[in-house]
């Protein structure tokens, strides 16, 4: 995650103990749990490929109990309730519980279409730190993504019951060609509905998103989309408004804005390449992991056909530290595998190679160039 809030605008957030703390960042995995794969919409860019059907073999409440105890043990910092649709899976609350009863903090990646007035009571009675809710677009752009009439009203009334029962919520839109052109209405959105954090994704190619690379956008496209996300967000905190906005899925946006703030700013581009090197850049098998809804371990959860175990089989803390895998053991010191632009950027120590899936599904190489990369050969090595 990129925290163009803070990277521009030196503003506090609730994160920073897990992007910035100098000596523990990586320590420990933030891992996404998909609890259950069901969904009741059918998104064309779904990363888990889930319909509104049972699929067998998914975690039962006492190997995920095994699970979250283990990771407290090991000292996993966040547990990312996700799916599928997590509000479908029938125990939620009681494991969201559980969760924090282990000292582990909860939180929920949810399309927000379930969010009545009652699950916002009990989400934020459970203790839930953050609730992110999927939109990615305004109206009928919305709908046209998740495959149903009516999602996006749907979506509005989950962050209003939210933000009524006074629960963190924040947006999660993924940047393509269909909805580009509507980030200054999502920005409007964002302050009209008092809604506290923004993250802007980036498209990582896998599940049904692997169908739309054509959708991605182009270099010039992201360059303007990722302009567009900075100047709105230094607008917020002109104004006063406390918003924390980031980018996911793609560090070359760390290595754009110190060179932006080089140029326009030369001291605050010192500070921020300190923090971005404490950050360390892209940490999937490092300081991030996934564990899918039949128990498999995952570098995120986008490399999802990639597994580095079963947590049913091994506990999840062992699979991690596993090095005899030759993909875990790279993705934990990867710069000498970096091939192409990767391998030549002078940015390594801020980027750490970008995601592997992404060379993966479109090279067959774990260790290519991220062709999400939209910085030029020049801007690589100046």
């Amino acid at each position: 995650m990129i925290d163009i809030t803070k990277l521009f605008c030196d503003s506090a957030a609730i994160g920073d103990y897990l992007r910035f703390k100098k000596g523990g960042v990586h320590q420990r995995p933030v891992t996404v749990w998909n609890c259950t794969r069901r969904c009741n919409l059918r998104c064309v860019h779904c990363y888990s490929d889930s319909d509104n059907i049972s699929y067998p073999g998914e975690l039962n409440n006492e190997e995920a109990k095994a699970m979250i105890v283990d990771m407290a043990e090991f000292g996993v910092p966040v547990l990312l309730f996700s799916g599928g649709e997590p509000l479908l899976h029938p125990d939620l609350f009681a494991l969201i519980e559980f969760t924090k009863k282990n000292s582990l903090v909860p939180v929920i990646s949810t399309n927000g279409t379930l969010i009545n007035k009652k699950n916002a009571k009990k989400i934020k009675e459970a203790g839930v730190r953050y609730v992110g809710i999927s939109l990615d677009g305004i109206g009928e752009i919305n709908d046209q993504f998740r495959g149903k009439v009516g999602a996006f009203n749907d979506a509005m009334a989950g962050f209003r019951n939210c933000v009524d029962a006074g629960q963190r919520v924040g947006l999660r839109l993924t940047l393509t060609k269909r909805n580009c052109q509507d980030l200054d209405k999502v920005f409007d959105f964002i302050e009209a509905e008092n809604i506290d954090r923004a993250c802007f994704y980036h498209l990582v190619y896998c599940g049904r998103g692997s169908e739309l690379q054509s959708d991605d956008l182009t270099h010039a496209e992201t360059r303007a989309a990722v302009d567009l996300i900075i100047r709105r967000t230094i607008d917020f905190h002109r104004r006063g408004l406390h918003k924390e906005i980031l980018t996911v899925d793609n560090h070359t946006d760390g290595v754009y804005i110190y060179q932006k703030l080089r140029r326009e700013d030369p001291e605050r581009a010192k500070q921020v390449l300190e923090l971005l090197r404490i950050n360390k850049g892209n940490s999937s098998g490092i300081g991030f992991g996934c564990v899918d809804n039949i128990g498999e371990v995952h570098a995120d959860q986008f490399w999802n056909n990639y597994s580095f175990g079963n947590v049913k089989k091994r506990k999840f803390s062992e699979i991690w530290l596993d090095t005899s895998d030759p993909i875990m053991k790279g993705l934990k010191n990867r710069r000498k595998l970096l091939k192409g632009k990767c391998g030549k950027c002078h940015y390594q120590d801020i980027c750490n190679g970008n995601f592997r899936v992404r060379a993966d599904v479109v090279y067959q190489d774990p260790w290519a160039e991220d062709p999400a990369c939209y910085l030029t050969e020049e801007e690589i090595t100046s």
